[in-house]
């Protein structure tokens, strides 16, 4: 499968979390886009170094510019469990507007075109390092990453794109 490209309709698909009240909760995609211009960025997996050093801090720090450009949602997504992804959340007590959601199957990342094989490093499948910026379900812009590279998918490099 083509992986997720600017011009195409983000696919829908079920996604977990924790909520405010340490509930776990399955939202489908479309709920959380239809009608919005938001962000969603993939990383290859909670706790490791690039996706905790740089990835996700890049967004939390510009969340408010990103914000000030129109974005209503920053969604991250992993190919973790939503214990995992609830752990990480909170290792981050500064974040106000990262929305944390797993993919523990990798079902979503799967749908995108995004996954990324891993098992010879005994990790499976995961996703390729990805950023989206999707207006109202369409793609507007697609920075993919390569296996193991960190050169497009910053929030530096969505700003450029908005």
């Amino acid at each position: 499968m083509a992986p997720i490209a600017v011009g195409d309709v983000l696919p829908d698909g079920k996604l977990a979390y924790f909520d405010e009240q340490d509930q776990l909760q399955e939202v489908s995609v479309h709920s959380l886009v239809a009608g919005k211009k938001v962000i969603l960025f993939g990383v290859p997996g909670a706790f490791t170094p690039t996706c905790s050093l740089k990835h996700v801090p890049g967004f939390i720090e510009k969340a408010g510019e990103l914000k000030s450009k129109g974005v209503t949602e920053i969604l991250c997504i992993s190919v973790n469990d939503p214990f995992v992804m609830k752990a990480w959340a909170k290792s981050y007590p500064e974040n106000k507007h990262v929305k944390f959601l797993a993919d523990g199957s990798a079902t979503y990342t799967h749908a995108l075109g995004l996954e990324l094989d891993l098992q010879e490093k005994g990790l499976g499948t995961r996703s390729r390092r990805f950023a989206l910026l999707v207006d109202d379900l369409k793609v507007k812009a697609a920075n993919i990453e390569g296996g193991g590279e960190f050169t497009v998918s910053s929030a530096d490099d969505i700003l450029k794109d908005l």
